[in-house]
């Protein structure tokens, strides 16, 4: 079955040109949600908008698969009375990219429309480190002409704003946008639903499809639904660096290319018999895996649910990505599809009775 369909090319086209950012993704979880609900049984929602779907909702064993729903943005934080915008982060976006993008800032009123200006090269002298992009130095240019304009636009100190780049496909094979970290990770869950469904699978065990928020600010949205679910295995799926390209160190950062498989992580927090059950799955399906290291903390989801409720057997397996945190983000197609597959057929292997105890 091919997780790639017109029917689900479609839906994350939508999923990923919608804005989502960090504290305010009702927006796309109402899409993924309605993408969801002809799969599962059930499904709800916590507090914040962390979005989850159930499949056999009354057992007492229970999986999570999990990604994040957020992305990262910009928050206006002054406004100046010859009416430019100064902001800060709304997670970690990356100011050298910024200057000359367009963005969307979301108001009471609705987007009104802005970009990021910057001292035409004519003007600077490149050598000055004061020229350079910082967060300090950044603005945003809404073509008014004072403070009270803004203010009548709609806009004040609060008001998140998001880079414009929609979905496009470049030599038929790589997805390029912003926010495929880690909305590409919600689609991969869902189409891993979409496939439990239509392959009429009878799972022995409550399955719950996770789509959380604030992950790009501290894993704050995992670290509260875990809370809620108190799951007793958690396989989380995120981005990863795809270090392929030029300016990468591979003996710093691992050896991971996009186009070679999803990549299995090792780290403290991993669970070494989720990690064998994932690798079994992909020896006997022929699905092609890549292998990294994390120190300490693998920085994903993962964390907040592996030492959560008295400890949860969890693993992580990732999309390798270019150009993480900018507009330009790129994953491959195969590495998604094998992603999604991964997943699947790890559920297949789980069983309610499998202790998951070290010792």
């Amino acid at each position: 079955m091919s997780v790639i369909t017109p029917k689900s090319e479609k839906f994350l086209t939508k999923y990923l040109n919608n804005a989502s950012p960090t504290g305010f993704e009702s927006s796309g979880q109402k899409i993924w949600l309605e993408y969801l609900k002809p799969y599962i049984d059930t499904w709800d929602s916590d507090a914040y908008g962390t979005a989850y779907g159930i499949i056999n909702p009354d057992k007492d064993f229970k999986v999570v698969i999990e990604a994040h729903a957020d992305e990262i943005s910009w928050f206006v934080n002054h406004i100046s009375e010859d009416g430019f915008l100064k902001v800060i982060r709304n997670g970690g976006s990356d100011h050298m990219i910024a200057p000359a993008k367009r963005v969307n800032i979301h108001t009471p009123k609705g987007i009104v429309q802005g970009v990021f200006g910057y001292p035409a090269i004519h003007t600077r002298r490149d050598s000055d480190p004061k020229a350079r992009p910082k967060v300090t130095n950044l603005f945003v240019d809404v073509g008014a002409s004072n403070k009270e304009e803004v203010l009548e636009m709609g806009i004040h100190v609060g008001c998140v704003m998001t880079f414009t780049d929609e979905l496009m496909t470049l030599n038929d094979r790589w997805y390029v946008g912003r926010a495929l970290d880690n909305r590409m990770g919600g689609f991969c869950i869902a189409q891993v639903a979409r496939m439990l469904k239509e392959n009429k699978v009878k799972l022995p065990y409550s399955l719950y499809i996770v789509n959380s928020v604030q992950e790009e600010v501290g894993l704050r949205g995992a670290e509260m639904i875990t809370q809620t679910i108190r799951p007793n295995v958690a396989i989380v799926t995120d981005v990863t660096h795809d270090t392929g390209t030029p300016m990468m160190n591979a003996k710093d950062l691992g050896d991971i290319k996009g186009g070679k498989g999803p990549s299995i992580t090792y780290a403290p927090s991993i669970h070494y018999k989720v990690l064998d059950l994932i690798i079994e799955a992909a020896t006997e399906n022929k699905i092609p895996i890549q292998r990294e290291a994390s120190s300490r903390r693998t920085g994903t989801d993962t964390d907040a649910f592996a030492y959560s409720n008295g400890g949860v057997p969890s693993a992580l397996i990732s999309i390798p990505l270019r150009y993480m945190h900018t507009t330009v983000e790129m994953a491959h197609k195969e590495d998604v599809e094998n992603v999604a597959r991964l997943i699947y057929e790890t559920l297949l292997k789980i069983k309610p009775k499998m202790s998951f105890k070290y010792l």
